[in-house]
């Protein structure tokens, strides 16, 4: 593994393992989304990523980092992330998110999604919309040779090209044997910043977080669960994506 500018590169078998534990993040994922329905308790999630976690003999990557008390974060509503399974019981046109993450050989996989709970309202399924679109925008500019903060650039160009507010206290981040590694991604282009030349074997997790308000957030009394300081819904869609010879490539994907 090299380290340029303090980013590790990683190598074909490196990203061969980080591909796996991506895809097991996918498909628990997955799981979680079909089982969302009204009536639902939060803690049912917590209990089948658990559940899956076992079953395919990964260690949750969540569970105890900083001290983080789940496998899975479940954030729903105005919960941006970091949110808490509980006995919260799920109602129809709700908005659940789930950020997921699980340590395969020695290496990270993370990604996240936003489900809708039965029927939802025109505006939710546009928030939804906007913010699936904008990581297809990020990813797409994940490309050796880029720099990072066009893939910044793009994510902040559609959300607020479509009336929606980016969060801009969290960010995606590089991951490898390390959730968290440089650098950080933000959805903002930030002013005056170095510039990050994108090199083939970064991998990248990259996760805009959209409001349907205002971009700020603050952070509840458990001093984990953010949430909208106006409390407007709020999606986050996360992918983990490695910059190859050849354009970016999904790791995260069920298939």
């Amino acid at each position: 593994m090299k380290k340029v500018r303090g980013i590790y590169l990683k190598n074909d078998l490196e990203l061969a393992s980080m591909r796996e534990a991506c895809r097991i993040v996918a498909v628990i994922l997955r799981d979680l989304s079909e089982a969302v329905k009204p009536g639902v308790t939060t803690m049912t999630f917590e209990q089948l990523a658990l559940k899956r976690c076992a079953d395919f003999k990964v260690k949750p990557g969540f569970l105890g980092m900083y001290g983080f008390p789940f496998a899975l974060c479940c954030s729903v509503n105005e919960e941006v992330v970091h949110g808490f399974p509980s006995d919260r019981v799920l109602k129809e046109g709700d908005l659940v998110s789930f950020d997921m993450g699980v340590v395969y050989d020695g290496f990270y996989g993370d990604a996240a999604t936003t489900v809708p709970v039965g029927e939802i309202s025109p505006e939710k399924a546009k928030l939804l919309q906007v913010t699936r679109e904008s990581l297809a925008k990020g990813i797409a500019e994940a490309i050796s040779g880029n720099d990072l903060y066009d893939i910044s650039r793009a994510v902040q160009k559609h959300v607020e090209g479509h009336g929606l507010s980016v969060v801009r206290r969290f960010v995606g981040h590089g991951i490898g044997r390390k959730l968290h590694e440089k650098p950080e991604i933000p959805n903002f282009e930030p002013k005056d910043a170095p510039r990050v030349p994108l090199l083939p074997g970064m991998v990248l997790a990259i996760e805009p977080m959209v409001t349907a308000g205002g971009p700020d957030v603050e952070v509840l009394s458990d001093n984990w669960t953010a949430v909208t300081k106006d409390r407007s819904l709020s999606a986050h869609f996360e992918h983990t994506v490695a910059v190859t010879k050849n354009g970016p490539r999904i790791l995260s994907l069920a298939d």
